[in-house]
């Protein structure tokens, strides 16, 4: 696999995760989710990748009215960056190990279509689709992701005409993304982003990403992340095996040991990573290109 030569950087801004406490830099408020955007975009992200969370607790949150007051923030500022909306909350069932029946605190479980009200409404460039069920770190925490619930996502998302980026946090889920391709429920070019490093899904080890990379349909386009202090080799690795590249604070909150990141400092350490390996910075116009999205109007 050769190395690419141009490279679509993502920024990841602030995820779902209980990081608002652990980092002043994380953003909240629809205003500063905004604002991380715009700056993430001025240092060489292409491409945003965006939650919203309540503005008042930090918590994770899936108002349609968050991520339009988002969406319209960054365009009003005129700042040419594809916009990449999660559409992965409403998966998470925590059960409770001695009565598994009984949901536990946490719990945000809906079904596939109510997952993309956000979606239909602002109808964003891109939006993810997570390919399967996963035993998300220790305890008793669950995300869900059956077929059913993917088949009939990936429907109303091509209908939609938005791009689906199929995250991919196992092989399992790989092989199951390429069966959707196989019933026409998505178009190519496929948009893979293959996640590494959460447990426990996929470890952060390159053998296994490369069978992951052996295992994409023929012309897909893909990109893949690692957690915290593999996040920057893990921009390097990609690149070396054909791919494109995520960072940002939804996945690590350090530039170094000790020291706290923006989002728009991870991207430049990527912009650095990217182009001391003799790549280029892919544009948006350029990502909008080679991921089969809209051109910008």
């Amino acid at each position: 696999m050769p190395v690419n030569q141009d490279v679509i950087i993502t920024c990841a801004l602030t995820g779902a995760g209980d990081t608002v406490g652990r980092s002043p830099h994380v953003p909240v408020t629809p205003e500063q989710i905004a604002a991380s955007a715009v700056e993430a975009a001025g240092a060489g992200a292409a491409v945003v990748h965006i939650h919203v969370r309540e503005p008042e607790t930090g918590a994770p949150s899936r108002d349609p009215r968050l991520y339009r007051e988002v969406v319209e923030r960054i365009r009003e500022t005129g700042t040419d960056v594809v916009i990449n909306l999660t559409a992965g909350m409403g998966g998470d069932l925590v059960i409770d190990p001695e009565a598994p029946l009984r949901q536990l605190p946490g719990t945000d479980l809906v079904s596939g279509l109510e997952r993309l009200p956000h979606v239909e409404e602002l109808l964003p460039d891109i939006c993810t689709l997570d390919c399967g069920s996963l035993n998300f770190g220790d305890g008793s925490n669950l995300y869900v992701s059956t077929p059913d619930m993917l088949r009939t996502g990936a429907k109303r998302i091509q209908e939609l005409g938005v791009r689906p980026e199929l995250e991919i946090f196992d092989t399992g889920q790989l092989w199951f993304a390429k069966q959707l391709l196989a019933e026409g429920l998505l178009d190519d070019p496929t948009v893979f982003q293959l996640c590494m490093g959460i447990p426990w899904g996929a470890p952060a080890d390159p053998g296994v990403l490369q069978a992951m990379v052996n295992m994409l349909p023929q012309g897909a386009q893909w990109a893949s992340f690692a957690l915290g202090r593999m996040q920057m080799p893990w921009v390097a690795q990609s690149i070396l095996l054909g791919g494109h590249v995520r960072v940002g604070l939804e996945d690590n909150l350090y530039l170094g040991k000790g020291v706290k990141a923006t989002n728009g400092q991870l991207v430049e350490r990527a912009v650095r990573i990217t182009e001391s390996l003799g790549s280029r910075v892919a544009t948006p116009d350029e990502a909008r290109a080679k991921l089969g999205l809209r051109s910008r109007t």
